[in-house]
C-alpha cells in the first residue's frame, strides 16, 4: 500500500506537498464560496502570512532533500 502511495507521488516529497496544497486550496475555496463566514471562522486572516512563509520554507526544504547536488 505504502509503495503504491509513494509511486503515485513519483517518490517525491515535493510533489506530495504540492498535491496536498492543491487539495487544501480546493477545500478552502469551496468553503469560502459556499459560506464565507465559515472560512473566516476556521482560518483567521493573521495566519495567511505565516502560511505563505511556512509553505515556501517547507517547499524549499523538500526540494533540497531531493536534489543532492544543491
Amino acid at each position: 500500500m505504502w509503495a503504491r502511495i509513494k509511486a503515485w507521488f513519483k517518490n517525491s516529497e515535493t510533489i506530495a506537498w504540492a498535491r496536498l496544497q492543491m487539495l487544501l486550496g480546493a477545500i478552502m475555496t469551496t468553503i469560502s464560496v459556499t459560506d464565507p463566514s465559515l472560512f473566516n471562522q476556521y482560518v483567521p486572516e493573521k495566519w495567511l502570512p505565516i502560511y505563505i512563509v511556512g509553505s515556501g520554507v517547507l517547499t524549499e526544504l523538500l526540494r533540497r532533500a531531493r536534489a543532492k547536488d544543491l
